[in-house]
């Protein structure tokens, strides 16, 4: 199979964490015959600062004529914290997920047991962690209108949902449950909002269609409350965007590192797929950030092309590497790997195509420990 995949490694670590991946997808291309063709744009604050641009019209059009999207991160200090600045970084990303319409968000939360002794929870309330969170991208109050009076004394930003916007994220996500426990969560806050109210109607219409999905409700509140203190009650969760944003990283801290999240940005365009921890510009450089997320995130992109051998190569090969202790500086502060040598070690896995590796050579041919 032949695709063409566009890269942006955007801003701090994205460079290298998404390196990693695409030393990982040529791995996987070498071994199942496959052909990755990547051409690489601007965005972020990298864009901003080469062409005044958060996304040049280049980085938009690549992206239109490429079958998927592999980003690496976004965001830099001088932005960050300055609340003047009218160009951002993330204005681009937003211009990206608003021009492809990439309406639905989905992050999976899945646990390790080797890495159960990261987590703020007691290891018995993560077993059989395994859920997916779809959170709709493109609307509600980010996307919504804002005003401000002149002297900056009131604010306000609205949220605003139709429906055609929530079953378009919706069916997906009813969908999904199908394939898995079959058992969907919409979160909301319909006791207080009417863009929640409308979200619950269009969701209880929907399931009529999906009578083997069982469906609850749950208020955004209860469900941040929950999602600690019993997170394997969970299978899909579906939410809006704020809510999603929200509750996504807050699950994704079960996994004992951020830096193992991967997320697919899916829709009407070509899917984007991005690790969804930020930019880390302190670790910028240093060949210490954790490429797990960006590597997960392109085994998803496998899974949307239809790979799933291939992707599930990638899956065994990252929990080789997590089962095995060859981790990032931020699971393990003492013993810990390089960005660039555990990419190695996950592409030599692949290459090799054994589930018994001899971890000693794999080091020596492919690891700087540091």
């Amino acid at each position: 199979m032949e695709k063409k995949i566009a890269v942006i490694n955007g801003d701090g670590i994205g460079p290298e964490v998404t390196a990693q991946s695409v030393k990982v997808l040529n791995a996987v291309a070498h071994e199942f015959n496959h052909q990755f063709h990547f051409a690489y744009g601007l965005m972020g604050a990298d864009a901003i600062d080469k062409t005044g641009s958060p996304l040049p019209d280049a980085t938009l059009e690549m992206c239109k004529q490429s079958d998927a999207i592999l980003f690496g991160a976004i965001g830099d200090p001088k932005y960050d914290n300055d609340p003047t600045a009218t160009i951002r970084p993330e204005q681009g990303l937003l211009k990206l997920r608003k021009e492809l319409q990439l309406f639905a968000n989905i992050r999976p939360i899945a646990t390790y047991h080797s890495l159960h002794h990261l987590s703020p929870l007691r290891s018995k309330q993560l077993e059989g962690v395994d859920c997916v969170i779809f959170r709709e991208l493109t609307g509600g109050i980010y996307f919504g209108k804002r005003t401000v009076n002149e002297d900056k004394t009131y604010a306000t930003d609205e949220c605003a949902y139709s429906r055609a916007e929530i079953e378009r994220v919706a069916i997906p996500a009813f969908q999904y449950a199908q394939k898995r426990k079959k058992k969907l969560t919409l979160i909301d806050k319909a006791n207080v909002l009417e863009t929640s109210r409308l979200w619950r109607k269009v969701v209880r219409e929907l399931a009529v269609q999906f009578p083997d999905v069982s469906v609850d409700y749950m208020y955004v509140d209860n469900a941040s409350m929950q999602i600690i203190l019993n997170p394997a009650q969970f299978d899909v969760i579906l939410t809006e965007n704020m809510f999603g944003d929200i509750i996504s990283d807050e699950a994704s801290v079960l996994t004992g590192s951020m830096g193992l999240m991967p997320s697919a940005s899916v829709g009407n365009g070509s899917a984007l797929f991005e690790p969804i921890h930020g930019s880390y510009p302190q670790a910028a450089g240093k060949d210490i950030a954790n490429p797990l997320g960006s590597v997960l995130s392109a085994a998803m992109m496998l899974d949307h092309f239809g790979m799933t051998e291939e992707a599930e190569a990638v899956r065994e090969a990252v929990n080789w590497t997590l089962t095995h202790s060859f981790v990032s500086k931020d699971i393990d502060p003492i013993n810990n790997y390089g960005t660039s040598a555990i990419g190695d070690l996950i592409a030599d896995y692949i290459r090799r195509n054994a589930k018994t590796a001899a971890a000693h050579n794999a080091v020596l041919n492919a690891s700087t420990i540091i």
